[in-house]
């Protein structure tokens, strides 16, 4: 393998790790407001959504390529769903820590 189409696989590597980081995070602020929702944890919901969504993409790629599915892609796609989540929690958690320093209080 050479390091031109290993660089490849790694960026798209880290590419679908951040769009499936984006989607869960829209997901738990459009989710979190509902009423069953209310009472339950935002990290909680979102490594919920990220266990599902994460394997579930695999799944679909894999039928878009034509790809057997194996049983160590779900097993890589459950590892990586928790990537995913620490990922899309980090990146609200520190939006949110700024808005809230640097928002006027009365």
């Amino acid at each position: 393998m050479s390091a031109e189409l290993l660089l490849q696989y790694i960026s798209y590597l880290l590419t679908g790790i951040g769009v499936l980081a984006f989607l869960v995070s829209v997901i738990v602020q459009a989710v979190k407001e509902m009423p069953v929702f209310k009472k339950i944890q935002t990290s909680v919901v979102a490594l919920a959504v990220s266990l599902i969504l994460t394997p579930i993409s695999v799944i679909v790629l894999c039928n878009y390529y034509r790809i057997v599915i194996e049983w160590y892609y779900i097993f890589a796609a459950i590892v990586a769903a928790f990537i995913v989540y620490l990922v899309s929690t980090g990146g609200w958690e520190r939006v949110a820590s700024i808005w809230n320093r640097s928002k006027y209080k009365k």
